[in-house]
C-alpha cells in the first residue's frame, strides 16, 4: 500500500498594525513616566519640570528613529556595519551634548537645587553610563526594524507559495479535465461497435457530466451533494458498457447535503476502477462506497484487479493518482488520508477529507 503525506500550513503572520500600535503603547509609556514620579516628594509636575523630564525621553525617541528610518536601511542592511557604527557614534555624541546643553539654558525648578561639581572622574562614568543607554535604544531599533523585516519577507513568502500553489492546481485541473474527456469518449467509442442506441445515450449523458466538469467544478469548493450527483451519473453511464459477468455496487450517500469538498477528487480513483477492475472475459466486480461520517467525507474503491499493458493502455490514466496526490496536498495539506495498492488479486483505495 501506498500512503500520501500529509503537510502543516504555516502560522498566520501578525496584523500589520500591530508594530505601529507597539510605538506608540512603548512612548506613551515612556513620556507618562514623569507623571508618576517626579511628584514622589509632594510636588506638581510643572511644564517646566515636565520638559526637563521629557527632554531625555525625546533624545531616545531621536536616536530610535534616526537608526529606523535611516541607518539600518542605507548602512547595517546594505553590509556596510562599521559605516553604522560611526553614524551612531556621531550620533550618540550630538544627543548627549544637545541634551546637556538643553539642561544647562533650562532653568531649574524651585524644588530642586543645583547639585555640586562632580569630579571629572565622576563626569566621565555619568557620560559612560548615558552612551550605554543610547546603545541599547539603537540596538533596540535594530532589533525591532530586523523583526518587522523578517515578517514581511515571511508573508511575501507566503503569498509568493500561495500563488504558486494555486497556479499548480489550476495546472492539475487543467490537466483533469481532458484526461476525464478523453477516457469517457473512449468508452463511449466502444459503446458503437456494439449499441448504437446505447452510444447516443452515452453522450446525451456525457453532456451533463461536461457542464459540471466545465462550469460547477471551476468553483473552488462545491455542495457534496451536487459532487455526488456527478459520481451517480458517472457510474451510471460507465454502467451501460458493462458485461454481465461484472459485478457493481454502490453505495453513495450524504449525512449533510450541504457540506463543502473541492470538486473532481473522486473521479479518478472511480475512472481507474472501471479501466483496471474490469475484463472482458473473466468474472470481474467493482465496489463503491462514499459516505460521511461527521465532518470526514470517507470513499473506499475495492475491485478485482486487471492491470493493463502500458503499450495498450492509451488513455493516459497514469496522471490520475498522481494528480490527484498532488492536489490533495494543495487543499487538504493537513486533514486527508490518502492509501492504494493491490491486495492480492485486488486493488484497494482509500481516501478519508477532513472537512
Amino acid at each position: 500500500m501506498e500512503t500520501t503525506e500529509t503537510m502543516h500550513t504555516l502560522p498566520a503572520a501578525p496584523f500589520k498594525g500591530m508594530g505601529k500600535l507597539i510605538h506608540i503603547a512603548a512612548w506613551a509609556i515612556l513620556f507618562g513616566l514623569p507623571f508618576f514620579f517626579t511628584g514622589r516628594e509632594s510636588q506638581t509636575v510643572t511644564v517646566l519640570s515636565y520638559v526637563r523630564s521629557v527632554i531625555v525621553p525625546l533624545s531616545f525617541m531621536f536616536v530610535f528613529y534616526v537608526n529606523y528610518f535611516a541607518l539600518i536601511d542605507h548602512f547595517l542592511f546594505s553590509k556596510h556595519p562599521w559605516k553604522y557604527i560611526l553614524c551612531n557614534v556621531v550620533l550618540i555624541a550630538v544627543a548627549m551634548g544637545a541634551v546637556h546643553l538643553m539642561f544647562e539654558l533650562l532653568p531649574h525648578p524651585e524644588w530642586k537645587h543645583p547639585k555640586p561639581e562632580k569630579e571629572w572622574q565622576e563626569t566621565v562614568g555619568f557620560f559612560m553610563v548615558n552612551a550605554m543607554l543610547y546603545m541599547l535604544v539603537a540596538g533596540l531599533s535594530v532589533a525591532i526594524k530586523m523583526t518587522g523585516s523578517w515578517y514581511e519577507m515571511e508573508s511575501s513568502r507566503r503569498e509568493l507559495e500561495k500563488s504558486r500553489a494555486e497556479a499548480e492546481l489550476q495546472n492539475l485541473k487543467s490537466q483533469l479535465n481532458p484526461h476525464f474527456l478523453f477516457n469517457t469518449l473512449n468508452n463511449i467509442y466502444s459503446l458503437i461497435a456494439f449499441s448504437p442506441e446505447r452510444a447516443q445515450e452515452a453522450v446525451h449523458d456525457l453532456s451533463r457530466l461536461l457542464r459540471y466538469v466545465l462550469y460547477d467544478s471551476s468553483q473552488p469548493m462545491v455542495p457534496l451533494e451536487k459532487e455526488l450527483d456527478f459520481i451517480r451519473n458517472y457510474v451510471e453511464l460507465m454502467r451501460i458498457r458493462l458485461p454481465e459477468h461484472v459485478k457493481l455496487t454502490t453505495d453513495i450517500s450524504a449525512a449533510t447535503p450541504d457540506t463543502q469538498v473541492a470538486p473532481l477528487l473522486f473521479i479518478s480513483l472511480i475512472e481507474n476502477a472501471f479501466k483496471h477492475g474490469v475484463s472482458h472475459n473473466k468474472p470481474s466486480f467493482i465496489d463503491l462506497k462514499i459516505h460521511q461520517e461527521g465532518m470526514r467525507i470517507v470513499c473506499s474503491i475495492r475491485n478485482s484487479h486487471f492491470p493493463k499493458d502500458i503499450g495498450q493502455d492509451k488513455s493516459g490514466s497514469g496522471i490520475g493518482l498522481q494528480n490527484l496526490s498532488r492536489r490533495l496536498k494543495l487543499l487538504y495539506p493537513a486533514h486527508h488520508i490518502f492509501t492504494y495498492g493491490q491486495e492480492r488479486d485486488e486493488y484497494v483505495c482509500l481516501l478519508e477529507l477532513q472537512t
